[in-house]
């Protein structure tokens, strides 16, 4: 019998969870994923001084990794391991020093090849940042499968 994508996500919540609050880059950036659902994420990072650009605001850099790191928890989300193909972001406003950012990932489509995301990256109710990110699902899955 094959388990539905939702039946994996479920039986193996902890598991995916635990993948992408330890993923390596998130840590070193002191992302924290604040959501995990079916093909949905969110994620928060607190903007410090040294996150800033030239002109005392958010670097994009730091912004576009917040949504990155949203959209490949959603897209993992199903324990199905899935790649980036394509992003595209769009800059907003400003994020400013001590404020919290926060990307929420949805899930607008998903086959079984490719899956396409909206990410949002808001700030104290303020979108900062808008993506469409486009990933490709391999065969295998990265939580075991019994």
């Amino acid at each position: 019998m094959n388990k539905t994508e939702l039946e994996i996500h479920e039986q193996h919540l902890d598991e995916i969870t635990a993948a992408f609050e330890n993923e390596p880059y998130a840590k070193f950036l002191g992302m924290k994923l604040a959501a995990l659902g079916p093909g949905t994420a969110a994620a928060e990072i607190e903007v410090k001084e040294h996150m800033l650009n030239s002109h005392g605001t958010a670097h994009g850099a730091v912004i576009f990794a917040l949504a990155d790191y949203a959209f490949a928890a959603a897209c993992n989300s199903y324990g199905r391991t899935s790649v980036g193909l394509n992003t595209t972001v769009n800059f907003m406003s400003p994020g400013k020093c001590g404020s919290v950012l926060r990307a929420i990932a949805v899930e607008e489509k998903r086959n079984y090849r490719t899956a396409w995301y909206k990410i949002r990256v808001e700030s104290d109710g303020e979108l900062v940042a808008s993506m469409e990110a486009l990933c490709y699902r391999k065969d295998q899955y990265f939580v075991e499968q019994k």
